[in-house]
């Protein structure tokens, strides 16, 4: 909703465009002349101003340069009726954001305030998300304001307090190692080590004396002596990522370290006893694996006293201004400002159902902050992916019902302009629709 003055001497302009305006939802100011206009100005800050060039007493440029000079975050259109090269230049001189020739339709000026309104909405999103992420370092925390998050966050917390195994799952992506960093943190072990290992990362055969360490000669290649993260990790906190890949022989050796608290390191009979707070995770189906015999199910059982979903990104969309804020500090050079998102980008970023979840997302800011080189963010400058707001479902992938609908309806839409030669009358026609709503479309698509 926006606070609008609208500024216009022909009545049969003002009024209906002012009612229009108030069936959106928006809070509308009319002003007959320039010198009106020039009095709710005194009284009101506002977020856009729909104003004629040529008005009694005052005219729009006058209007314009007020606005620059006292509120240069309002937004600006300007109409005249006079749609000569002078005054378009003239407007484009002054920064007016849209420039509207009279006769006008309806559905074109309104598509030009909600074009405006889902900016204003972006900016807001995002300041709010700037004001929050201003009070923690970034990084420290999963970020966001959905419901699931929240839960999240409130189970870490109450996990935290005590010692015991967290198992956590969910899609690649999701943020599993910072689960663990927050649960590590927010312990009474946080000034001890947190140490991470990626099972998956490391070869079969050196998996375990990567966990439990070597003594020297235990092996080929075993020039020396090594402590292995377990030890490394006494005090403090494990996390073991991608524990389904384990081996066999590994899982029994961890098995009796979590039931006995101590282990064996290759090549000795020394026991060494050791305080650790195991944080497992994995994005498989481990209770599937320890049903059919891949992962022992004593030790399924022993990692998952507490088990902690980390949703994926589609389940959660009303977290992106707060991360997208979070990458775009990241990715922005000290003492420079974050590029602005276009409306346009900001639609192709909503519409995406992010198979690679938060990763997937980061990794797109990176790639457009680099091509933007602090200009606007706009469509193209996102990876390709992106550019028809996502993908079409293939093969036996399964996508969110209203992604699939909105990318139906976008490429669709799209087909019809084109038979359409452009023009919004006949396509809305033949879409069965009104031009109105046909515009709104084009501005969610970012079409226009």
């Amino acid at each position: 909703m926006l606070d609008i003055l609208l500024v216009d001497d022909e009545a049969d302009i003002r009024l209906p465009l002012g009612e229009a305006l108030r069936d959106l939802g928006h809070r509308v100011s009319l002003a007959a002349d320039g010198d009106e206009a020039m009095q709710c100005l005194d009284r009101q800050i506002f977020n856009l101003v729909v104003s004629d060039i040529r008005l009694p007493k005052v005219d729009g440029f006058t209007i314009l340069r007020r606005l620059r000079d006292e509120q240069p975050d309002t937004h600006v259109v300007l109409m005249t009726a006079f749609g000569t090269i002078r005054e378009a230049v003239l407007a484009v001189k002054e920064t007016a954001i849209e420039y509207v020739t009279k006769p006008f339709e309806l559905p074109e000026v309104l598509g030009i305030v909600q074009r405006i309104d889902e900016r204003w909405t972006l900016l807001r999103d995002l300041a709010a998300a700037r004001a929050e992420l201003a009070t923690r370092k970034v990084g420290e925390t999963i970020e966001g304001r959905s419901p699931a998050i929240v839960h999240l966050r409130n189970q870490i917390n109450a996990i935290a307090v005590s010692s015991a195994a967290v198992l956590l799952t969910g899609e690649s992506g999701t943020g599993k190692e910072l689960a663990a960093r927050m649960i590590h943190t927010v312990s009474e072990r946080r000034d001890a080590p947190f140490v991470a290992v990626n099972c998956a990362a490391v070869p079969a055969t050196l998996i375990e004396a990567e966990l439990f360490g070597h003594e020297r000669g235990a092996f080929t290649g075993a020039v020396k002596r090594r402590d292995g993260r377990f030890k490394a990790a006494d005090g403090g906190t494990l996390f073991l990522d991608e524990i389904g890949e384990m081996p066999a022989d590994v899982q029994a050796k961890l098995l009796r370290v979590i039931q006995e608290g101590s282990f064996e390191p290759i090549g000795t009979n020394t026991s060494v006893k050791v305080d650790v707070r195991l944080v497992s995770a994995s994005n498989r189906d481990l209770k599937g694996s320890a049903a059919d015999g891949s992962f022992r199910q004593d030790l399924y059982y022993r990692i998952k006293v507490f088990e902690l979903r980390l949703p994926p990104l589609r389940e959660r969309l009303t977290d992106l201004p707060v991360l997208v804020e979070q990458f775009m500090r990241e990715f922005t050079a000290p003492g420079t400002t974050p590029s602005p998102i276009s409306p346009a980008a900001w639609a192709a970023l909503q519409g995406y159902s992010y198979p690679g979840n938060v990763r997937e997302l980061k990794h797109a800011i990176q790639h457009a902050s680099i091509l933007a080189r602090g200009q606007e963010i706009q469509v193209h400058h996102l990876p390709a992916e992106f550019h028809g707001s996502g993908r079409p479902v293939s093969g036996d992938r399964i996508e969110p019902l209203a992604f699939v609908m909105a990318h139906f309806e976008k490429e669709y839409i799209e087909r019809v302009l084109k038979m359409a030669d452009g023009e919004r009358r006949r396509a809305a026609e033949m879409l069965g629709i009104s031009r109105k709503n046909l515009w709104e479309k084009m501005v969610k698509y970012g079409l226009h």
